[in-house]
Parts: C-alpha cells; structure tokens; sequence
C-alpha cells in the first residue's frame, strides 16, 4: 500500500488546536515596538485557534505587508469580533509563520502568537470557539431536519391549499347542478299540472257527451253512433293523456330524488366552506396587533384594517366562543389606537396599528360600540363596558347639538346618514338594556324620533339615504328591519313588508359573475343602489345581499306564528339569497390563505358603488366585511340586537 508524502509540519503549526472556528477579525500592523501604526485597519478571518495564539486568514494582502511578515518586521493589533457578543475581543501578536495558500487570491495563513491577551478573554474566546464547534454538527442535524419539516409542512399547505380550492369549487358546481334539477322539477310539474288539467276537461267532455246521448229519448242511431265515437276518441285522447301524466310523474319522481340528493350534499359543502370562512377569517390575524387586513388581494390597502370590519369581526369571534381572538382586537382599540378627541379613525395598518385613514365617522365607531356589547353578552366579561360607554358619550355630545336629535356624519361635517342613526338606536338600545341608564334610552328616543320625522314616510322612496338625501341605498332598508324590528316598525304606524318590497322591486339584480377559474355563474342578489341610478350597470353586493337575508330571516321569524305563508315566503327568499352567494365563494389567493373560502366584495372589482366609494381592486380579493356578512346571515345572527342568552 503506498502512501503519499506529507507536506512537513513545523513545530509552530502544531501548537494550535484545529477547531475549524472561523471569527471575523480586524487587524492593523504596528511597529515591534508598538509605537507607530504602519496600516489602517485591515480584514481577515481565524483559521484555527490555541490557547497561545491564533491562525489568520488573509486575502488580497498587500505585498510590501507580506514581506514585513515574512521578515517578522511587525506585529499585529487585533480585534476578534463573536457573534454573540457586543464587543470585540482585544489582543496583540507577533508573527510565528506565513504560508501562502491560493496565488490568485493572494491568499496567505499567518500564524500569530499572542503578545497580550487577557486571560479572561483568552478563555472566552477557546470556550466560544469550543462551543462552536460542537454545535456545528448538532446545528447542520437541526437544519437537515428542519428542511425536511418545512418540506413537509410546505407539501400538506399545497395539499391543504389544493383541497380547500377543490371544496369551494365543489360547492359551486353542486349549486349549478341543484339548480337544474330543481328547474326539472319545476318543469315537471308544469307539465303534471298541465296535463292533470287537460285529463279534468276531457273527462268533462266524455260526462257531457255521455248525458247528451243518454238524455234525449229522440236521439237517432245515428246521433248515438256519433256521440259514441266521441265518447270513444275522448275516452283513447284520456287513456294516452293518463300514460303521459305517469311518465311525467315518474320524471318528477326521479328529479325530485335527485334534487334531494343534491340538497343534502349542498347542505354539506355550505356549511364545510362556511367552517372555512370563518378559518380564513382567523387566519391573517395579526399576532402583534390583533387586527385583521379588510381586504386580501387589494395591493394599495393590503396593510389597512378598518375598524368596521374589525368590529365585524369581534362580533364573528364572539358568536364563535372565540375570545382571546376578539380580545386581541379590543385591548388594541382600548390601549393602542390613537383616537382624536375621543373618536376612533376609520382605519389603522395592521402591522403596526399606525392610522392609515385620518377620517373620522360616526358610523365605525358606533360598530366599535356594538361590537363591545354583542362581545359583553356572550363572554360575561365586562372589561370594555367602559370603552363603549366613552363611544356612546361622544355620540351623544355629537346628537346634542341637533336641535331634532339627528347624529351628524361625523365631527366637521354636515351630512347626516341614515344607516348611522340606525347604527345608534341600535348600540343606545343595548346600553339602555344593559346598564339600565337613561341617558341611553332618551339618546334612543331622539334618535327613533329623529328617523320617523325625516327619514320614513314617502310613498315613492319609504327610507331616504340621509336628511335630505333621496338616494336610495339598500343597507338602510336592510337595516331598517335589523334595528328597529318589524314589530317596532308596526307600533310606529311604518310598514316593515313594504320596506322589504320596495328594497327587492329596485335594488335586485341578477349579473354575470366572472369566478377567478374563468368560469361565468349568473347571481341573483342586491346592488349597493339600484342599476338605473349607476352608468356602470348591475353589481350584487356581498355585504349588502347578506344583510337583506338577515332581514329576510328576521321578517320570516316575526310571521312564523301570525302568518305561517308569508313566514315560509320570506324564509325561502333568504334561502334563496344565501344559496346564490354560495356561487360568489372564492379561495383565497395568499399563500397564508392556504386556498380558504372567502367572499369578494362585490362581482365587480374597482366600481362605483353609488354611494361615494369604490368597490376593492383585484378579481380574487377577500373581503373581511363581505364573508363575516355572510356568516351573519348563515346563522341568522342579528348585528344590531342584543338578544337573550345569545
């Protein structure tokens, strides 16, 4: 067996103790007598280190600095930087020995012994470098293992992604195909009706030809051959007319079977994805902040959260028994969020809950105040009573300086909204009932007071947009019914079904919605204002389509005993709603989103609404406000009352 020759090691070399432990450090050359600086200071890296002194690593070196090195004509000023501490370690060496290494980098070792080193740092650095080099190995383990999991953690995301996509699409398609078993259905008794109607008539015929042929005593022969070949040809038309009805009752059979089916599945896949909604709602959570974005997908406010939909949110947490979830968002807006003279901004980013909107309405933070009562009646926890009662103190300073107990837009302006005065009936009614003050119950009154006299009441246009503002806008008929009550309505000498009908007969549409897939589903739902107020054409709204189907279900239970076929109407139309929404489901497209459910804001991107905003930008942006809605009108959860053991 030959073995190769070894390059000599000389004696110098075989001090130090290969540790493979590579430190930065920063060096200079002074005199041997240490009194003149010959070089600025000048990099290179340990290459091994000994107690006595060190290997340096140098590149690019000067050739004038590495004749005073070989000659030994310097010694070095050195710094040794550790990672894991703030100041370097000091040291002075003389030079041992100089190898060149790698010619085009003009690479050389130089081996230093110490001059001066404490010995405490003498040991700081042999434990540093001790330490090192035994976590390497357990370091690069770590690593390879961590790889692995993050390869398999990133596997079951794309997995995870993949099915929670497939699950939404699932949903659509089984909603198409249970429409049009349905239609069969429908179809099918048409023609049952149909043909039930045409048997009646010819059994009529063949009554009345049998009576006219056995009535008359003077019938001729051939009269009664006549009239029995009537009687036969309607008897023949009867008996293929009943063959008929049964293959089409056996269509209906079928169809109906198969409609079933496909309920039952929908029923299913719409409560898996609502689960996923809610996730989706969870997941973008910011663990700092507590906030939520509005909107994922919209690039120019990708970072924003607007408190409304974060007091949406509280509400969603807390009917979920998600607590610390809400609690997040309210111990921000108790101690975080700046306010301006007691009024909360519309929104905040929510990496670090800077204001990302310095505007402020009346309207965000009523639902800051709502959202704190509906959050202290399903948790018991009182903490934040405080907080809504300051909101409500600065709404009501707001509503004293209207002579009628009108609630302005907000400070510094003159517009009054009517979904705002409805927002504030609604959060003074809970305070009223819950803290039995009556400041609270006057602050409702005026405020009812204020909505019969200049909201309510025109034949043409039964709930204005605002005082003196005759647009129609279809979250106040919405809400309306959520915040007054159909039976409130009626004491009030207003009319709750009206309102229902007039918001349906001017507001619906039914769009073509263009899904991130490229598939194209026609919507049945609400547009912010109706279509022939807006140039841009139809829109459905998610938000705003969830808040009628709330109503829906308010009126369908406000019936369900008075009136058990208006109650069974108006919960089909809910149902109905809720169904066609279900074609709107997107998954979300963040990488964090892992493909969950979520709603868009509306069918178009980047629209006007009619009312002073555009709708979010981008195809598959999730909206927080729009899906939260829609889980609302799932539950038949009602925002703006407080009920009982809720």
């Amino acid at each position: 067996m030959r073995i190769k020759n070894k390059e000599p090691v000389s004696p110098e070399q075989r001090k130090y103790l290969r540790l493979n432990t590579i430190f930065p450090v920063q060096f200079r050359l002074e005199s041997i007598d240490g009194e003149i600086f010959i070089s600025d200071w000048l990099q290179g890296f340990t290459n091994n280190i000994s107690r006595e002194g060190i290997c340096l690593c140098v590149n690019n070196l000067e050739l004038s600095f590495l004749k005073l090195f070989e000659e030994k004509k310097v010694k070095l000023l050195l710094e040794i930087n550790l990672s894991m501490s703030k100041k370097p370690i000091s040291a002075s060496a003389k030079i041992a020995w100089v190898k060149e290494m790698r010619l085009d980098m003009h690479q050389h070792l130089i081996g230093l012994s110490y001059e001066r080193i404490s010995a405490e740092q003498n040991n700081k650095l042999l434990r540093y470098a001790r330490a090192k080099k035994l976590f390497a190995p357990l370091a690069l383990s770590l690593i390879i293992i961590l790889a692995l999991a993050l390869g398999a953690n990133s596997f079951l995301n794309i997995k995870l992604t993949r099915s929670n996509k497939l699950l939404v699409e699932e949903l659509v398609s089984v909603i198409k195909d249970s429409n049009v078993a349905n239609q069969k259905v429908k179809d099918a008794i048409t023609q049952r009706q149909d043909l039930q109607l045409k048997l009646k008539s010819l059994e009529g015929r063949i009554i009345s030809a049998e009576s006219k042929r056995n009535a008359s005593q003077t019938v001729s022969l051939e009269q009664a051959r006549q009239f029995n070949d009537l009687i036969n040809k309607l008897t023949l038309e009867k008996t293929l007319l009943h063959e008929e009805l049964i293959v089409v009752q056996q269509k209906e059979d079928v169809a109906a079977k198969e409609s079933s089916i496909l309920d039952q599945k929908k029923v299913v896949l719409e409560k898996a994805n609502l689960d996923k909604m809610y996730r989706w709602l969870k997941i973008h959570q910011n663990p700092h902040t507590g906030l939520v974005m509005s909107f994922e997908g919209d690039k120019d406010i990708a970072n924003w959260a607007f408190i409304y939909d974060q007091a949406l949110l509280i509400q969603a947490y807390s009917q979920f028994a998600d607590f610390q979830r809400a609690k997040k968002i309210l111990d921000f807006l108790a101690k975080g969020a700046k306010r301006e003279n007691g009024w909360f901004l519309n929104a905040y980013y929510v990496d670090d809950g800077a204001p990302a909107e310095y505007v402020t309405h009346v309207g965000p933070n009523i639902w800051v105040g709502l959202a704190i009562m509906q959050y202290t009646q399903a948790s018991q926890d009182k903490s934040y009573m405080g907080l809504a009662e300051s909101i409500a103190q600065t709404i009501i300073n707001l509503q004293n300086t209207d002579e009628d107990g009108g609630i302005r837009g907000g400070p510094g302006v003159s517009w009054y909204s009517t979904e705002h005065n409805l927002d504030a009936y609604a959060f003074f009614n809970m305070l009223f009932k819950v803290t039995g003050k009556q400041i609270y119950n006057l602050a409702q009154e005026k405020t009812l007071n204020w909505l019969t006299l200049h909201i309510y009441g025109r034949q043409d246009l039964p709930v204005a947009r605002g005082k003196g503002d005759s647009t129609i806008a279809t979250d106040t008929y919405a809400w309306f019914i959520a915040a007054i009550g159909p039976q409130k309505l009626k004491d009030l000498g207003m009319d709750p079904d009206k309102i229902m009908e007039f918001v349906e007969e001017n507001c619906t549409v039914e769009v073509n919605f263009t899904r991130p897939n490229g598939q194209n589903v026609l919507i049945k739902g609400f547009d912010f204002a109706p279509q022939r107020h807006v140039a841009r054409g139809g829109v459905v709204s998610s938000e705003w389509t969830a808040q009628m189907i709330v109503s829906f279900k308010i009126m369908a239970e406000f019936y369900k005993l008075s009136d058990p076929l208006k109650a069974l109407e108006y919960k089909n139309k809910a149902n109905m709603y809720l169904e066609e929404l279900g074609n709107m489901i997107i998954s979300s497209s963040s990488p964090s989103g892992q493909g969950e459910g979520c709603l868009p804001y509306a069918t178009l991107d980047f629209v006007d609404t009619g009312h002073g905003w555009m709708t979010a930008k981008g195809r598959s942006t999730g909206s927080v406000s729009g899906t939260a809605y829609m889980l609302f009108a799932y539950y038949g959860f009602n925002p703006l009352e407080l009920k009982d053991g809720q």
